[in-house]
């Protein structure tokens, strides 16, 4: 059965950080890109960062370049999202979610596939909370 949890939400203070984690079963994963993804109350879920075929080709949304950081552990069939310098505006529930890989897809495919229902499992979430 495949199945994607996250974990490692919490509540910290602004220009705090938190390392989430999108532990996967299943199925292996580095047969698929992986995508992170946010959902504040009364917004659209929408796509903070990825990894596609390789390591090389990852994506992040503007408002978090230089802040948070992807990274993939295959041996521990685990993804990674580092986030520092944690703003008040990163509150929401954080998302993982997998697309099986393509030959010459790009990440940004990827992400936009997977918020359009091309996702091949999502994750329950988990909750970030940034406040003082």
């Amino acid at each position: 059965q495949v199945q994607l949890v996250e974990s490692g939400g919490g509540l910290v203070q602004p220009g705090g950080s938190l390392r989430l984690s999108c532990a996967a079963s299943g199925f292996t994963l580095d047969q698929y890109a992986i995508g992170w993804f946010r959902q504040a109350p009364g917004t659209e879920r929408e796509a903070i960062s990825g990894i596609g075929n390789n390591d090389d080709n990852t994506y992040y949304r503007d408002s978090v370049k230089g802040r948070f950081a992807i990274s993939r552990d295959n041996a521990n069939n685990t993804v990674y999202l580092q986030m520092n310098s944690l703003k008040p505006e990163d509150t929401a529930i954080y998302y993982c979610a997998i697309t099986k890989k393509v030959r010459g897809m790009n990440i940004a495919h990827y992400m936009r596939s997977m918020l359009r229902g091309g996702a091949a499992a999502w994750g329950q979430g988990t909750q970030v909370t940034v406040s003082s």
